[in-house]
């Protein structure tokens, strides 16, 4: 079962991310040790799975996703292919690292339907020392058609202290 927390003292410290490889932390999400991030319980999606260089996120965008000219707002799509593409690079890292969002794109291709369940797959393309790349498409889980893609590179840091 999920775990979500309610304040920010319940999200895993620094310390605790840097002790264990970017894989095992995106495994302990996966299984309920950790909590999935606090946007997801906000814009309705959850992981799924999670495989070295690979994690795929479910959704259904709701009412509260939409824009004021009633379709799913594309921050909707954004922070589902971020999720899924810079998660797919945590997969890689090594533990003693961590990293973070510096630049992402999306394409939208078609429109999300209200209340129709997508999948948002991240893969990785590349993942280095400091750097890590990766690309990303929704896709309706029942339909198969692609909703929309992405790419992302982030940094990957270690602390100096």
């Amino acid at each position: 079962m999920k775990k979500i927390a309610t304040s920010p003292k319940e999200l895993p410290s620094l310390k605790e991310i840097l002790s264990i490889s970017g894989l095992e932390f995106m495994k302990k999400i996966q299984n309920g040790d950790l909590p999935i991030a606090p946007i997801a319980e906000v814009l309705n999606y959850d992981l799924v799975s999670v495989k070295s260089g690979e994690v795929i996120f479910r959704g259904v965008p709701t009412f509260q996703s939409m824009n004021p000219i009633g379709t799913v707002h594309g921050g909707w799509y954004g922070t589902l292919l971020d999720s899924a593409m810079a998660c797919a690079i945590m997969t890689k890292v090594n533990k003693g690292y961590f990293y973070t969002t510096l630049e992402y794109k999306i394409n939208i291709i078609k429109a999300i339907p209200l209340d129709m369940e997508v999948d948002t797959i991240g893969t990785t393309t590349h993942v280095g020392r400091s750097t890590g790349t990766a690309i990303g498409q929704i896709i309706g889980s029942e339909d198969k058609k692609i909703y929309a893609t992405g790419s992302t590179t982030c940094i990957i840091m270690k602390p100096t202290k």
